[in-house]
């Protein structure tokens, strides 16, 4: 089961306008009384943190698709070795550095999460925009069918947490792929609570594209955590 409850970002972001976020049902007590789930704080970035982000993600976009000399994975080399040394000092341990809860960044600053952005939020459900880069080729310009998975399981959390329900981890998620899901394409994906029965959350998504077309859908069950569980 993979741990889930994200705050999204509430404040116009370089500006834009910001997301529309109902906070209505939320309950930040349960932080304190559900299982062993640490609080995850927002994180305060300074003006550089996200453009090194975006650039991060450049490079593992031309990492899986350049085709260059084997003198220029060399020079490559030497740079990320370089990088590497720069920052490895500062290595840190969880929830303690910016990436995953820098709210206010697509995929909230992490590389692991897509980056994909909340448009609006609240009891009723989540919508997200985004795209799939060049990183998340499976093959013949189509998505990778595992990253859908983690799109679906990164909402479920949020969805939990903006519905008011306690602490949850996911126990299952169950994903229909109808169409081909394109790269470098605006894509919507939305989810809502759809049954509640004691400790489970049932939960349903979809994903879509400009036109509407239905690219995949998914069926997740969130359990809440009982005390003494991680």
């Amino acid at each position: 089961m993979s741990e889930r409850v994200k705050p999204v970002a509430e404040r116009p972001v370089g500006g834009r306008s910001g997301p529309r976020i109902d906070r209505s049902a939320v309950d930040e007590s349960r932080y304190e009384k559900h299982g062993g789930f640490p609080k995850v704080s927002r994180a305060k970035i300074g003006s550089n943190f996200g453009p090194f982000v975006e650039a991060m993600r450049t490079l593992q976009d031309l990492a899986v698709c350049v085709d260059a000399p084997d003198e220029t994975f060399g020079d490559a080399l030497a740079k990320a070795q370089e990088l590497i040394d720069l920052l490895e000092p500062h290595r840190a341990p969880e929830l303690q550095g910016p990436a995953g809860r820098a709210v206010e960044l697509p995929g909230r600053g992490s590389l692991l999460l897509l980056p994909w952005q909340v448009v609006e939020a609240g009891p009723n459900g989540i919508t997200m925009t985004g795209t799939f880069r060049r990183y998340h080729l499976g093959g013949n310009g189509a998505a990778h069918g595992g990253v859908l998975p983690l799109l679906f399981d990164d909402l479920l959390g949020m969805i939990v947490h903006y519905a008011g329900r306690p602490i949850s981890r996911t126990a299952y998620l169950h994903v229909n792929y109808r169409k081909v899901t394109p790269l470098e394409t605006p894509l919507t994906v939305r989810g809502r609570v759809d049954r509640i029965e004691g400790r489970k959350t049932f939960i349903t998504a979809e994903l879509c594209d400009e036109q509407g077309n239905l690219l995949a859908d998914c069926e997740g069950l969130m359990v809440q955590l009982l005390p003494w569980q991680p």
